[in-house]
């Protein structure tokens, strides 16, 4: 197959062989957003209150995205526009000094962004049963990687006097696998993020695209009938570069190096 296609750069030689209609989400709107997020109060687990209550003070060790809900509702005033608002959870770990004790905790950050999401009024019937009523509605979707914890601080209980204790859903309460304290204690933990993130706003459409050939698998599947473990881990290549350092390094291999 002299003329195969595959995906990737199309050379202006190639020949589109038809046009075709297919049923995808169109991005009707989108922004990326490098959220620098300062005096974000932290919520620690039952273990770690003590902990730091007793401490001087606390450096970041690491910071994960547990999850992010997201919200879209129409701008009354604004036809076609919606906002999103999202709300990220997250997992912080830090180091207290004296001691150098490991401590973990909850810290939620919400925005607001407002996208074009067009319009739309159709209901949506399939043959399988299911009925989409909110076809008006645009899809929101974030994509977000786990933020850089840049700088944590400890603080007397009086400065956060007044803070809304958030609502954290219960799944996100679960992943901690203890208790967390959501009152005041005699000091507070706050930490400050660095996050990225895209965020869009999609529609069930109906497009036209040209079409070059069907998509086939290039590579083979490999399998094996060995149920000997000792068979299939001797297939695998040794990795050496785990083993062995770079003498150089081209370049920062995590976006998170680059405040290392």
């Amino acid at each position: 197959m002299a003329d195969r296609v595959v995906p990737g750069p199309v050379d202006s030689s190639e020949r589109i062989r038809e046009a075709v209609c297919i049923h995808t989400k169109k991005i009707y709107s989108g922004c990326r957003d490098k959220d620098c997020i300062e005096d974000l109060r932290v919520y620690p687990t039952m273990s770690s209150r003590a902990v730091v209550d007793s401490a001087i003070s606390i450096r970041p060790r690491s910071a994960e995205l547990l999850y992010s809900t997201v919200n879209v509702e129409e701008i009354s005033f604004n036809r076609g526009y919606y906002t999103v608002d999202v709300t990220y959870f997250y997992r912080l770990t830090g180091e207290v000094s004296p001691g150098s004790q490991s401590v973990t905790g909850l810290a939620v950050f919400d925005k607001r962004v407002i996208l074009f999401g067009s319009e739309g009024s159709a209901k949506v019937f399939t043959s399988d049963g299911s009925i989409t009523a909110a076809a008006s509605q645009p899809v929101g979707v974030v994509e977000a990687v786990d933020p850089i914890a840049l700088s944590m601080k400890l603080c007397d209980g009086s400065c956060g006097s007044g803070e809304l204790i958030p609502e954290v859903p219960p799944a996100i309460l679960a992943a901690f696998g203890e208790e967390l304290v959501l009152g005041d204690g005699s000091r507070l933990w706050y930490a400050t993020l660095g996050q990225f993130s895209l965020i869009r706003l999609e529609r069930d459409s109906q497009l036209v695209i040209p079409v070059y050939n069907y998509s086939f698998p290039e590579s083979e599947c490999i399998g094996s009938a060995d149920d000997d473990p000792c068979t299939l881990f001797g297939r695998i290549r040794f990795p050496l570069e785990e083993f062995y350092p770079p003498d150089s390094l081209s370049g920062s291999e995590s976006y998170k190096d680059l405040v290392k």
